[in-house]
């Protein structure tokens, strides 16, 4: 996957600061694990081009996701950090089947490039 330089921001919160997020920009109310923020879209997408956006991880949702499914945090942080990213790069999950297994596919092949040796996503 070729991707030019770009930047993106990386936030670390707690279920509520999270929670607030998604219920302000998202209309969900409750916590999730990761919400991802395009600058490459909107009002300011031209301010800087390299600028991806930000990707926010509920640190407490990913604790909780890791411990249910038997990994370490820091593996389930990864996951997370690779689906915001997707999301930042034009990948969405939520539109089509379709859609969601070609982001899968891609989160899949990051993974095992990132972390060689590691089977699961």
């Amino acid at each position: 996957m070729e991707c030019p330089d770009a930047e993106l921001s990386i936030v670390v919160v707690d279920d509520a600061q999270i929670a607030r997020l998604n219920r302000e920009y998202l209309g969900r109310s409750g916590p999730t694990n990761v919400i991802a923020f395009s600058m490459q879209e909107g009002a300011f997408k031209d301010i800087n081009p390299a600028l991806l956006g930000d990707v926010v991880v509920s640190v407490e949702t990913a604790d909780k996701e890791s411990k249910i499914g038997g990994m370490r945090l820091e593996d389930r942080f990864a996951e997370l950090l690779i689906h915001g990213i997707l999301h930042l790069i034009g990948f969405d999950h939520e539109k089509t089947d379709k859609e969601a297994r070609e982001m899968e596919t891609k989160e899949i092949a990051l993974k095992r490039l990132l972390q060689p040796g590691l089977n699961r996503l």
